[in-house]
């Protein structure tokens, strides 16, 4: 999210310091309840996973891992116990009480929770910690009407929800460089190439046009991913078939930026194949990215000459002190493959999987998805710098134009003009080309016409003009319609990323609203006149 906004957790914060007597009272009341929350005991267990076990299954977070997931949870908290209160499930006070608490562990970056025992999974340790420091009276009510599974399937798709979002925004600045490096180099005429042999003139401009309507494609599949998130919030399915309490889901919905709740409980929490199609769109970005440092990587090179990048893109050798290496662009295509890898991964940790909630979909085909995203998004970061940094070589890439014979097929095209079959002005092209190649001609400077048909009038085509011509069926000679187009296009990706990014402020300011509101109705002694101090107002 983006925009400088009073938190939720700050806005308790700072209407709530008195609700720290509530908890104060609660914890005098409450040492039976703090011994119960610190013991293994959970009713249906006794005891717990041993050290070794608990490593492999919920790993050793560090301070900043921790932070990273608790303020998501801790997030869904503020808006649950908003709700809980609203709904009458949670009496005033208490509310106050947790409100302040969370509020502090945030403040702090939950440092206080940094090396506590966390016997089943951080989630459980933090809600403990809650129960310890209010008493069950308050901190076992804070998971009324929800389960781990609703609640974890909310923060993943709240993460998600961030994380393509904030891929959106830079693949968006990549695209805006494509197009303005387009715009710039439109006329910088070059060979494009077919199984690595000279083809047709284009431009170098038309080349990165081509580049920035493929990432328009990549663009698009991820925020129809976004707009899948966004449509419903997982949280209020529940365990696996919601609840009998009265609770109101799209009240929360609503304070987390969600469109509405879920529409089918077992769907909520057994399903992850949105994070799925992230993957497939993420990786498909990666994959367009790694095609363009391929051709980038190649024209560099002293053999093509084409492209030629500053010191500040490029790395020697510890060994060849000639070496000049453009060694990004081999990064650029590497990351690529942590996309495509995480896609098969998760999907075969999904596949075959009953549909309800599962470690296997639900943790384990997650798991990759975070660090595939983050190497697609430090792959469009590399890629920015290079697409602004590269210089075309003009007179070596016209240089290779005019070698490569790239203007046969307008040549004949030309005689098909006048007359002549394609196949036979085909075949008439070709063997000037072998004849050229065979006396050491550089360009075609004549064509023999078929017999029976006359000379093409005038001089062959210059290289320029041979591309301006090509302005049917999106050839370059079409390359600043394309241009213009996508920056259209560009435009409704802003406006599209600009009103989500809205959404998601004015829900947060919402949800500090509401929170502020539920801290000073209930806080001791701060209750409204007439009014009941928990349940619904």
């Amino acid at each position: 999210m983006t925009g400088r906004v009073t938190s939720p957790a700050q806005a308790a914060r700072d209407t709530a310091s008195t609700a720290r007597d509530a908890a104060t009272t609660v914890r005098d009341t409450g040492n039976t309840a703090t011994t119960a929350a610190r013991s293994p005991d959970t009713g249906r267990l006794t005891a717990v996973l041993g050290p070794r076990t608990r490593r492999v299954v919920y790993g050793e977070p560090d301070p900043e891992a921790i932070r990273a997931e608790l303020d998501l949870t801790s997030t869904v908290d503020l808006a649950h116990i908003v709700m809980l209160t609203e709904s009458g499930l949670l009496p005033g006070p208490a509310a106050a009480a947790l409100l302040d608490r969370i509020a502090g562990l945030r403040a702090d970056g939950f440092r206080e929770l940094t090396g506590l025992d966390a016997p089943r999974g951080l989630y459980l340790m933090y809600e403990g910690h809650l129960t310890a420091a209010l008493g069950a009276d308050v901190g076992g009510k804070l998971h009324t009407g929800r389960s781990r599974n609703d609640l974890k399937a909310t923060v993943t798709a709240m993460r998600l929800r961030a994380e393509l979002l904030e891929l959106l925004s830079q693949l968006q600045r990549l695209q805006a460089a494509l197009l303005s490096r387009a715009r710039i180099h439109r006329d910088v005429v070059m060979p494009v190439y077919t199984h690595f042999q000279p083809a047709m003139p284009v431009t170098y401009g038309y080349y990165l046009a081509g580049l920035a309507t493929a990432l328009d494609r990549d663009i698009a599949g991820l925020k129809h991913t976004v707009d899948e998130l966004d449509l419903r919030c997982p949280l209020g399915a529940g365990a696996v078939a919601g609840t009998d309490l009265p609770i109101r889901p799209a009240r929360t919905a609503a304070l987390l930026g969600f469109g509405g709740p879920p529409l089918h409980a077992t769907d909520a929490v057994a399903a992850r194949d949105t994070a799925l199609r992230a993957l497939a769109a993420a990786a498909s970005a990666g994959v367009t990215l790694s095609r363009l440092a391929t051709d980038l990587q190649l024209w560099s090179t002293q053999e093509f000459g084409f492209v030629e990048f500053p010191e500040r893109l490029v790395g020697g050798s510890s060994a060849m002190p000639q070496k000049r290496n453009a060694f990004l662009l081999e990064h650029v295509k590497g990351k690529a493959a942590a996309a495509v890898g995480a896609w098969t991964a998760s999907a075969s940790a999904m596949k075959s999987t009953p549909f309800t909630n599962s470690i296997e979909v639900g943790t384990e085909a997650v798991a990759v998805v975070w660090p595939a995203l983050a190497a697609v998004h430090d792959s469009v970061l590399l890629t920015q710098v290079l697409v602004t940094g590269a210089r075309p070589v003009p007179a070596r890439m016209e240089q290779r134009a005019k070698e490569g014979f790239v203007t046969a097929t307008a040549i004949a095209n030309r005689l098909v003009a006048q007359g002549v079959p394609f196949r036979t002005a085909h075949h008439a092209v070709g063997a000037a080309v072998r004849e050229a190649i065979a006396t050491g001609a550089a360009e075609l400077t004549e064509i023999t016409p078929p017999d029976g048909f006359p000379a093409l009038g005038g001089a062959l085509p210059p290289l320029a003009e041979v591309v301006a011509d090509h302005d049917r069926g999106g050839g370059p000679g079409e390359c600043d319609e394309v241009v213009s187009i996508l920056r259209h296009s560009l435009i409704t990706h802003a406006d599209w990323s600009a009103t989500r990014r809205t959404r998601l402020r004015d829900a947060e300011r919402a949800l500090a609203t509401a929170v502020a509101e539920v801290v000073e109705r209930h806080a001791p002694g701060r209750a409204t006149p007439g009014r009941p101090t928990g349940g619904t107002q």
